[in-house]
């Protein structure tokens, strides 16, 4: 008998339909003549060799759960609880185990090893031929600076056997100048001047900019007023500290700080913090003859005016003539009518203006030289200044500097009933253009070192490696980005007390001396010769005479030396 076809659903599936609406073949089931049927079961995505394939766990987790069959549905959630806080637990202890190893593999990292020669060499020669494509990496250069300078700060009981401090300041110095894109040169300077943890934090400040400040104008405002105005224009400022009456911090501004009408009308100076200093230390008064010898852009010479509340007489002098264009476009601006602007050497100054000086004028009262230097204070306004400055550069600077100092002091008249003095600036920290020119001056000149008035900075050096400068110099004043955010500078004082020249006693001097301004030093070998000449005269005529007649004699021979 034929075969009878009945339409029965299989079990767990539904019945599909094709694309004409007929019922698919497999879901037919097919009666025999015996009666014995079978039933035909989707079996897509199964295979016989199933459990072949499973992992060993999970057929013990297949198997579990047959076991489990028999069990409620209650019993078998608080199992799953169980299973899911087992497995929580296993998970903070496998945390548990990876914080122990990383702090295993922290407190490994803290013992700082040299690299090797041939490390060094590898990396030198990857950074020389594959620098465009393969930079250093810098997060593993900063990583060893930190290293390298915690074993120098504990170097006796950190330090590798068999390495000496030498090679941990070598491999320093070669991963910062890397770091900080550096010269050799001038990190070999800037680590003889600071201690190592001063010394990051002197490059780290150098890589951040200096807050941008300005200085009122007196002859004009008030910095109350103006501050009040920029305020409403919405400038976000304080005032700049407690040394300073004049001078603004300004955070941000919705308007250009170099363009709003208080600054085109001359009610404010742009001007950075550390230039303030020197003429506060100059102190000028009013009605006084004050040489600015070098005074572009024209900062100072205004401030120098508003101090003098226009009175007495400026010459602002700058021996490059495109210079002096802003020097005179601010002193217009900002309203100064008691400065003259000469275009001279400041070197041949006092030569070239003798006439000027002592025949008219009689000399200065108070004279500010802010010396060219090698801007080694400013490297966060001129990032160049890291690798274009050498040895050569320095000593250049110096030489200037020596040269400027002495023609500054002869401008000056020691005989000035309320002057006398001389500032000498530089936006340099190197001790060749500073401390080493003000010792220079103290050795050729009549002057002596005197406090600067400003309350902060740090003490000037009076020894640096193997040279000794005069004691004096403490008076002097040093300032850095990374402890008083302003730009690196140094500010000394001096006080002429005689307008003679020591190292020229045959030459006639430019102006006689007043006896009290004098100095002991210059007159001792004269008093000596004196001296030396009356012995002899003594020596000469020893003829018998009376003790009377002998100390009348001396008494005469003495006369002329008191006069």
């Amino acid at each position: 008998a034929p075969a009878k076809a009945k339409k029965i659903p299989s079990k767990g599936n539904n019945v599909e339909l094709s694309s004409d609406g007929e019922v698919e073949e497999g879901s037919w089931e097919m009666e025999e003549e015996d009666g014995s049927s079978e039933e035909m079961v989707d079996d897509y995505g199964a295979s016989s060799s199933e459990e072949e394939e499973l992992l060993p766990i999970e057929k013990a987790a297949l198997k579990q759960k047959s076991d489990r069959g028999g069990l409620s549905e209650d019993d078998s959630e608080e199992e799953e609880e169980e299973a899911v806080e087992e497995a929580s637990k296993q998970k903070m202890g496998q945390k548990e185990e990876e914080s122990l190893d990383l702090q295993l593999n922290l407190d490994i990292d803290e013992q700082f090893k040299l690299p090797t020669n041939e490390q060094i060499e590898r990396e030198d020669i990857l950074f020389i031929f594959f620098l465009p494509a393969e930079p250093p990496d810098l997060h593993i250069i900063h990583q060893r600076i930190k290293g390298n300078m915690e074993v120098l700060q504990d170097f006796v009981v950190k330090r590798e056997e068999g390495r000496t401090r030498q090679e941990y300041l070598a491999l320093l110095r070669r991963d910062m100048a890397a770091y900080y894109s550096y010269s050799d040169f001038l990190l070999m300077k800037l680590m003889d001047i600071f201690p190592l943890p001063e010394l990051i934090n002197f490059l780290e400040a150098n890589e951040v900019p200096r807050p941008v400040t300005i200085r009122t104008n007196t002859l004009k405002t008030r910095r109350r007023d103006l501050a009040q105005a920029l305020i409403n224009r919405g400038v976000n400022l304080d005032p700049l500290g407690k040394w300073s009456k004049t001078g603004l911090v300004i955070y941000d501004s919705s308007v250009p700080i170099g363009a709003t009408p208080e600054y085109l009308a001359g009610h404010y100076m742009l001007q950075g913090a550390s230039s303030l200093l020197p003429v506060m230390a100059l102190a000028p008064q009013e009605n006084e003859r004050i040489l600015d010898m070098c005074c572009a852009p024209g900062g100072k010479t205004s401030y120098i005016a508003q101090l003098m509340k226009n009175t007495g007489m400026i010459l602002a002098n700058d021996s490059n003539a495109e210079r002096l264009r802003s020097v005179v476009g601010n002193l217009h601006r900002l309203g100064v009518t008691n400065a003259v602007v000469s275009n001279c050497d400041g070197r041949q100054f006092p030569k070239v203006c003798s006439c000027l000086l002592w025949g008219v004028l009689g000399g200065f009262d108070r004279v500010l030289l802010d010396a060219p230097c090698s801007g080694t204070g400013v490297i966060s306004k001129d990032p160049a200044v890291k690798t274009n400055k050498d040895e050569k550069d320095i000593l250049r600077c110096a030489h200037l500097q020596k040269e400027l100092i002495l023609s500054a002091i002869d401008s000056v008249n020691a005989a000035s009933e309320t002057g006398g003095y001389i500032v000498y600036c530089t936006c340099s920290i190197m001790v060749e253009e500073n401390e080493w020119v003000v010792d220079y001056a103290l050795k050729k000149r009549n002057v002596r070192l005197v406090a600067t008035g400003l309350d902060f900075g740090k003490e000037g050096f009076t020894r640096f490696k193997d040279r000794r400068f005069h004691p004096s110099l403490k008076s002097t004043r040093r300032f850095y980005p990374h402890t008083h955010n302003m730009d690196g500078f140094f500010v000394a004082k001096f006080k002429k007390f005689s307008n003679a020249i020591p190292q020229a006693q045959k030459e006639p001097a430019v102006e006689a001396a007043t006896p009290s301004a004098v100095p002991d030093t210059v007159m001792e070998p004269q008093l000596k010769k004196k001296k030396l000449e009356g012995s002899k005269v003594d020596k000469e005529q020893k003829p018998p005479q009376p003790a009377l007649k002998k100390r009348r004699s001396l008494q005469a021979q003495r006369r002329p030396l008191k006069a």
